[in-house]
């Protein structure tokens, strides 16, 4: 892997958060376990490296990681250790293993996959039909979340204070976002929003990356601690909750990142909406509920290596539980908000109705 520092001076929304260097035959992503202190790209020659790039959350964000999975496919297509074919579908295994929760990773992976398995495309026309499936899936991302920002800013009125949990900006797709992106949306109509943001334990996607995105669209923020959200939805001072999904079951169960659940018990409790934002992709009809949905944990080093004034903060021999993600039970959402339109309960019903729909015009 290979790293350099963005020039001084370039706006960040010239920025995508993945891809594909021609010059190179190499993928460029924004590294960001980095930021908010220091803006670099790095780079992956290699399947393999983009499958740590994915599980050490170089980049994360469930609709990049659909691109990022694809662009990995390229990677092992240029780069094949024994035949094209067999190397790629053992990358794509890798690459689905490496974050289990987020299914949009998986259908990016599997989306390559079909051209993989098409037997009419000769294994040396393979890496180039390949790449340009991947270039096409970056190209829709940004599309189908623009869309998406657009429909959920139509929630937004002027005035409106914010929760938003998490990081669902420009850096966890490929360019602008989904709940973060209906914010920057509604901000860029010209409506007075204030968001307060959640630092999202233990990797604090909220108060690193949501505030730093928040910072350069000058949308007006407040890093809040999570637990502190139940004060200022029972105050009476938050008109909405967003954030984004993982993965989204048929019954309109969502995964999200580990607290939106208590989040949304509060907001519903308070009786504040709450939506979740996300591409159709993110949809796993064959999981009927949430329950079913498979919850990453990762390594309890992230919970144990913070400190407090230079010293560590949990006894030396501590030990601890760290899931990834969380399921906020459908009964608890107001509305779900996709490229296609808002949907509304019964979401069992809407959510096939609209992503078979969605199939057919696609």
């Amino acid at each position: 892997m290979g790293r350099n520092v963005l020039p001084r001076g370039r706006f960040f929304d010239a920025m995508r958060t993945i891809e594909w260097d021609n010059d190179k035959n190499q993928v460029k992503m924004i590294d960001q376990r980095k930021l908010p202190r220091r803006f670099e790209y790095i780079t992956c020659d290699t399947a393999e490296e983009m499958v740590e790039a994915i599980r050490n959350m170089t980049i994360r964000g469930a609709p990049a990681l659909a691109v990022a999975g694809a662009y990995g496919m390229a990677l092992a297509a240029r780069n094949p250790q024994g035949t094209v074919r067999q190397f790629t579908r053992e990358a794509a295994r890798q690459l689905i293993d490496a974050r289990p929760t987020a299914v949009n990773l998986g259908w990016g992976v599997k989306r390559i996959l079909k051209i993989v398995d098409d037997k009419t495309i000769t294994d040396s026309d393979l890496p180039a039909r390949i790449l340009e499936e991947a270039h096409s899936m970056a190209e829709e991302d940004v599309r189908v979340n623009r869309k998406l920002s657009e429909n959920g800013a139509s929630l937004i009125e002027d005035g409106d204070t914010i929760i938003h949990h998490c990081n669902t900006g420009s850096l966890a797709v490929v360019d602008w976002g989904t709940a973060l992106g209906a914010i920057r949306f509604a901000h860029e109509q010209g409506k007075h929003i204030h968001v307060l943001v959640d630092e999202t334990r233990p990797r604090l996607q909220g108060a690193r990356l949501t505030a730093w995105e928040c910072e350069h669209y000058g949308i007006p923020y407040d890093i809040i601690t999570d637990n502190a959200a139940g004060y200022f939805l029972r105050s009476g001072k938050v008109n909405k909750v967003f954030f984004g999904a993982d993965r989204v079951a048929a019954n309109g169960d969502v995964a999200n990142k580990v607290g939106s659940y208590m989040l949304s018990l509060a907001a519903h409790a308070n009786h504040v909406p709450v939506y979740s934002v996300f591409p159709l992709s993110t949809v796993d009809l064959s999981i009927a509920s949430g329950d079913l949905i498979p919850i990453e944990e990762r390594d309890p080093g992230e919970v144990l290596d913070l400190e407090f004034h230079g010293e560590a903060v949990a006894p030396l021999n501590a030990r601890a539980l760290n899931p990834a993600f969380d399921v906020t039970p459908h009964e608890l959402l107001s509305g779900l908000v996709t490229e296609a339109g808002i949907l509304y309960p019964p979401f069992s019903q809407n959510l096939a109705s609209c992503v078979y729909n969605t199939s057919l015009d696609g």
